[in-house]
């Protein structure tokens, strides 16, 4: 039985492009500066090319946060007509079509080629939970167990991480292949929490890091604290790091 493939680009931030077969799908695109002038996947931004060879596109934008969502992103259809938007409710669609899907927490898309489901959000939004081609995928958005310390009262840190872990509760079921999710350093101590109760409780086979900006450190510091459980967690260095995710 020959392997199915999946090719993954880390775009900046929160923002991936995952290419399966002949669908692209793009979560939570910010930063569309092109590097040392060049665009592409591998540089960390969407090319029209990109765009074209796709046969179908999926934009995911889980909240309306500049660092999440950039509306270039819906001029894509002028490259490629092939295309489906799903939006958090957060979100403005420029058109009511049938291109622009609307999502509150806990609603289901389902077509042919892909079922989208929406969990919700420990800030704001949603986040996705897609299956396409036999793989699950699982993007965060901004989920995560905001455990501020240093500006919380010890009532105020009680409520987010429970808030946190009766969401998560929700998603348990689910048999994630790979998931997109915040170790945020601002959080300082605390950067790795959501991400450990995450992996813990939902085992994904792998999880990459996110919503780390500009501290690539922090994902190898997070790999290796958590290096004896079984889910692969990736380090990343680099805007357009490619990864292969095979099953």
């Amino acid at each position: 039985m020959s392997q199915k493939v999946v090719k993954i680009y880390y775009l900046y931030h929160s923002g991936f492009a995952v290419r399966i077969k002949d669908s692209l799908l793009i979560f939570d695109y910010y930063s569309d500066e092109p590097q040392e002038g060049l665009r592409g996947l591998s540089r960390g931004t969407v090319s029209q090319q990109d765009l074209k060879e796709a046969e179908k596109v999926y934009v995911f934008v889980s909240h309306n946060h500049f660092d999440h969502y950039n509306p270039i992103v819906f001029e894509w259809d002028q490259v490629n007509s092939n295309i489906q938007y799903f939006l958090s409710f957060d979100v403005d669609a420029p058109a009511r079509d049938k291109r622009y899907y609307t999502m509150n927490p806990y609603q289901e898309y389902k077509d042919d080629s892909i079922y989208v489901k929406t969990y919700g959000s420990t800030d704001e939004g949603v986040s996705f939970m897609v299956d396409i081609e036999g793989f699950r995928i699982f993007h965060a958005g901004d989920l995560n167990c905001w455990y501020w310390y240093y500006e919380s009262t010890p009532q105020e840190l009680e409520e987010d991480e429970n808030k946190f872990l009766v969401e998560l509760e929700k998603i348990t079921e689910e048999d994630i292949d790979i998931a997109f999710f915040p170790v945020d350093p601002r959080l300082q101590e605390y950067y790795y929490m959501g991400g450990e109760y995450f992996i813990r409780k939902l085992e994904p086979k792998l999880f990459i890091p996110m919503h780390f900006g500009d501290d690539y450190s922090i994902t190898k510091t997070f790999s290796q604290r958590l290096a004896s459980l079984p889910t692969k967690i990736v380090e990343l260095s680099y805007r357009g790091q490619e990864i292969i995710y095979q099953k």
